[in-house]
């Protein structure tokens, strides 16, 4: 082979460390790496979602990807015992006169194996039926040894007047029943590195949080979230559950692409400590910033103050205060009348587009 085919990228004894690198030449990138006294060259570009290898690290012969873990053997570009087959191209080393050269050209080629699409990778699509209400409770207990939660109550005389008295499907999700991970922050690593599905819901088969995406995403037109207030702010729960769903709102940022349409949201929040207006306000920019619509009055909330230490008769305040109850179940009522506006109006501008070729009939 030509030596004009070849790269010299530098002397041999400059490259041994760091281990991993990437390096380019010209619009080619090449992870290098140094392991056991041999250097080894493949693309530097994943084959799942196009992430840097040359930036991971090594994990005995393998490179891993900093993006999300997929490994690749550092020399042959084989993918991890189980995905040989899904290989990146591997590229031609050669050590003249104490430097270290590299053939641009790969040696192999690049082959992806084909994986059938996770089940949240699908077309947006709301099916004929009545308005449907999910719950999301936020609140932090021992399921072992459960406690009275007073914005679970209130959550809970919601869902049931939305199913009993407005006609509505509803469903309740507890989140300290689910088993979920921390945000891992790819988005930190790169924009493209925060996927749609999460990348934790794609890589991890036993977290949870996938239930949370299907409820907002497909099948709710209400959400009611409720939680308490600790210190100050809404629960750390409810903190780990939307740090989560920053890959919805990073859909539209990354591919203009909004997962979040003709959705209402509203709130319950309570709490032995003040600060009402501020945790509300978090909730409202969140939740608007995925696309969530809110309808006239959309919280309710409890506070005794910050000098109310007798969370037992906080406790027994919401649970025989008529006032806050009818407030949950007008909450309901608010949020359902706003979800079925839009929906009609949605419903009404599809007819309008298809010259009224197909009804979609609302069964409430």
């Amino acid at each position: 082979m030509s030596d004009k085919n070849w790269h010299d990228i530098g002397p041999v004894d400059s490259l041994k460390e760091p281990p991993m690198r990437e390096i380019k030449i010209g619009n080619i990138t090449i992870a290098l790496s140094y392991s056991n006294g041999e250097f080894g060259a493949i693309s530097g570009i994943c084959n799942h979602v196009g992430g840097p290898l040359g930036q991971g690290h090594l994990d005995g012969e393998f490179v891993v990807c900093p993006w999300h873990h997929y490994k690749f053997n550092r020399k042959s570009g084989e993918g991890e015992p189980g995905f040989e087959e899904d290989r990146v191209p591997q590229h031609e080393l050669r050590i003249d006169n104490g430097h270290l050269f590299i053939n641009p050209k790969p040696k192999t080629g690049r082959h992806k194996l084909s994986h059938p699409p996770h089940p949240l990778e699908r077309p947006l699509e709301r099916k004929d039926g009545p308005i449907r209400v999910v719950g999301i409770s936020t609140t932090i207990m021992d399921a072992k040894n459960p406690r009275y939660s007073t914005s679970d109550k209130l959550l809970e005389i919601a869902i049931n007047h939305a199913k009993t008295a407005l006609g509505a499907e509803a469903m309740l999700i507890k989140l300290n029943e689910l088993k979920f991970r921390n945000c891992e922050g790819y988005y930190s690593k790169s924009a493209h590195a925060c996927t749609w599905p999460c990348s934790i819901t794609q890589m991890d088969t036993t977290d949870e949080m996938d239930k949370i995406y299907e409820a907002l995403v497909y099948w709710a037109d209400v959400i009611l979230v409720a939680t308490p207030i600790r210190w100050g702010a809404a629960s750390s729960l409810y903190y780990k559950m939307i740090e989560r769903m920053n890959c919805i709102q990073n859909q539209i940022t990354i591919a203009n692409k909004v997962l979040i349409q003709n959705k209402v949201a509203a709130f319950i929040i309570t709490g032995g400590q003040d600060n009402v207006q501020a945790v509300a306000g978090q909730m409202f920019a969140f939740f608007s910033e995925l696309g969530f619509v809110f309808p006239p009055f959309p919280f309710i909330a409890h506070s005794r103050g910050w000098t109310a230490e007798d969370m037992e008769n906080n406790i027994k305040y919401v649970a025989n205060s008529k006032e806050l109850q009818d407030g949950a179940k007008e909450l309901a009522r608010r949020a359902i009348e706003m979800a079925e506006t839009l929906l009609v109006r949605h419903l009404s501008k599809e007819r309008i587009e298809m010259g009224g070729r197909k009804a979609h009939p609302l069964h409430l």
